[in-house]
């Protein structure tokens, strides 16, 4: 046992079990350092990540991500700081955390944009159904009117036109195309109040 070397870089009569002093060696990246390391954290690191993250799948992703954080980042370790196993776990912490909070953003998103493409959906489906019922009627009711008031009532709030350019259309006097348009319109409003 006397004759074995000490890890590369790890103070005289430190075990290589002790995580500060591979985690020391893993920020000079000592990669047989990071082999002892991470059997030595990977089940607590895993073990809270879980309990933090409550799903299997994900808790073990996060704790690879860890681990692979812990190898980038072992060189911001300071041992004076605290030990490497609490360094360790807050970064653990943290990232478990980071992804819980991430997932119920994402699942926030999710339904919020479910209920209003909903909303949206219903919404446009209502004035769709609404705007054909209303054609329908107006439909109906225009049926109802004599062939003078049909035709002043769709050329002058259908196609635009004063009374005067409709009575020029029509061939009729704009005094006469004026009261078939009053009667056409009072026709329709009565039409379409009993039909509503």
């Amino acid at each position: 046992m006397a004759d074995e070397a000490p890890v590369a870089g790890t103070a005289q009569g430190q075990p290589p079990s002790d995580p500060q002093a591979l985690l020391v060696e893993v920020g000079r990246g000592d990669e047989r350092a990071f082999e002892q390391l991470y059997d030595l954290i990977a089940r607590p690191v895993f073990g809270l990540v879980q309990r933090i993250v409550r799903n299997a799948a994900q808790s073990e992703e996060v704790t690879q991500e860890i681990l692979v954080q812990v190898w980038r980042t072992a060189t911001h370790y300071r041992p004076d700081k605290g030990s490497a196993m609490t360094w360790v776990l807050t970064l653990a912490h943290r990232r478990a955390v980071d992804r819980v909070r991430s997932e119920q953003s994402a699942t926030e998103r999710e339904t919020k944009a479910g209920s209003r493409s909903a909303e949206r959906s219903f919404d446009e489906v209502s004035e769709s159904v609404l705007a054909r019922f209303e054609q329908r009627q107006v439909r109906r009711c225009l049926a109802t009117l004599t062939d003078l008031q049909r035709e002043s009532v769709l050329l002058t709030y259908y196609r635009g036109y004063t009374y005067r350019e409709a009575a020029s259309l029509l061939d009729s006097p704009p005094s006469t195309v004026k009261t078939r348009l009053r009667d056409g319109l009072i026709r329709l409003r009565d039409c379409l109040r009993v039909g509503s």
